[in-house]
């Protein structure tokens, strides 16, 4: 099996090299581990005190983001080595202050990750969520480095837990300790004679509950909104843009809209000021006061500040339910706002349970979108117990970060 394991990632390096003529996403991923180990070397001092995180893009920063910062806190001695997969985590978290080294991750192969470690010689070390790099793992167990499994969210229908699992089971044995979102993730890991594992919830509702407490101010939404409804459309793809185009215009609305999509390239925003044209859409990028008033729909042409958007929102509509699958709805839910999303949801466990509590809802048409958003808007009761629903369930969730701390506390001294 780990024959076949190793094929596989040899077989997935030369399909990106080979996409790298092709696709720009493949490009900058290969592009970014160019020379990777001198610029280690050079990057990192020897004896340095490295305390590693790995995390395959944005949304799993997200989730190991509040267990770096708190780290800093209770261990100043150590740096933090942050390392990505995918380049759009890379390329939007390559200059975050919370991390002291920020590489792309070697491709998964026993030379590298034996090279790796024997570079950064980390003392600990934590993946994100899904990060299952047996290369990595097994190297990490041979040094005898404490490794942390973070937000786990485990499916019955993944490889460990099938028949033929045998050889990937006997890899999670290596880890050290395993922090899970729910109890289902808990039992299937005892099912299988895992019991290095506690279900911890998710990490994302400790950074999420902190945004309440940091306002940033933004002047140009409240002049945008004007005393009126505003939606707020976060992380968008042109599905979800269909629906709020079709939405737009029905006849009786009486909201404002705010869309940040999720590609900024200026393609994209040019195809959706063309989309939005009859609602005299502006750019972020070239507010003015007069032509905030004039404007039905605002448009947000770069990135770093949608999670502060979501506070002035009264309704927010979270991107990617008509593709791969929502993004991250926590940071809306946060500031106790309703929040609407498609219907590819079901991966998701805070969606499942936000639904059930009344506080998120599901669209598959703009028909939908409109009725949802009119029953919202119409009843200050049923208003009132989804966007209490939302903030109490963040609210409720937090405390998953402590216990990792509780936790790298067995094995760090400061």
């Amino acid at each position: 099996m780990r024959l076949l394991y190793n094929l596989f990632i040899s077989v997935y390096h030369l399909l990106i090299r080979v996409d790298a003529f092709f696709n720009a996403k493949a490009k900058k991923w290969v592009k970014g581990r160019r020379h990777l180990f001198s610029r280690l070397k050079e990057a990192i001092p020897k004896n340095e005190k490295l305390l590693w995180f790995h995390c395959a893009s944005l949304g799993e920063f997200e989730q190991g983001r509040s267990v770096m910062e708190a780290l800093r806190v209770y261990y100043p001695g150590h740096k933090i080595l942050l390392t990505f997969f995918s380049p759009s985590g890379y390329d939007v978290r390559k200059n975050y202050k919370g991390a002291d080294y920020i590489f792309y991750l070697p491709m998964d192969t026993s030379r590298n990750a034996r090279k790796f470690i024997r570079i950064t010689k980390p003392r600990m070390a934590f993946f994100i969520k899904y990060e299952f790099w047996f290369n990595y793992i097994n190297e990490l167990s041979k040094n005898k480095i404490p490794l942390v499994f973070v937000s786990v969210a485990f499916r019955g229908s993944q490889h460990f837990f099938q028949p033929w699992g045998k050889w990937p089971r006997r890899q999670l044995q290596k880890v050290t300790w395993f922090f899970v979102q729910n109890q289902t993730s808990l039992d299937l890991l005892n099912n299988i004679r895992v019991y290095h594992a506690e279900v911890s919830g998710d990490t994302r509702f400790d950074r999420v509950a902190r945004l309440a407490d940091e306002y940033r101010d933004i002047p140009f939404v409240s002049r945008f909104k004007d005393d009126l409804p505003l939606i707020v459309a976060g992380s968008t793809w042109p599905a979800d843009e269909e629906v709020l185009l079709g939405m737009m215009e029905k006849p009786g609305k009486n909201f404002k809209l705010i869309i940040a999509p999720h590609e900024v390239h200026s393609g994209n925003i040019k195809n959706l000021t063309v989309k939005f044209r009859q609602f005299h859409p502006l750019l972020f990028s070239e507010t003015d006061t007069d032509s905030l008033l004039k404007s039905q729909v605002l448009i947000i042409d770069n990135i770093g500040f949608l999670s502060h958007l979501y506070r002035f929102a009264t309704i927010a509509y979270i991107g990617g339910g008509f593709g791969a699958g929502i993004h991250n709805i926590l940071e809306a839910a946060t500031y106790g706002v309703p929040v609407i999303f498609g219907p590819k949801y079901h991966k998701f466990i805070e969606a499942l349970e936000l639904i059930k509590l009344k506080g998120a809802f599901v669209v598959r048409d703009s028909e939908e979108m409109m009725e949802t958003v009119e029953t919202l808007l119409g009843s200050k009761e049923k208003y009132a117990v989804a966007a209490h629903a939302a903030g109490q369930y963040v609210k409720s969730n937090a405390g998953a970060t402590q216990l990792v701390i509780d936790k790298a506390a067995e094995f760090l001294v400061s």
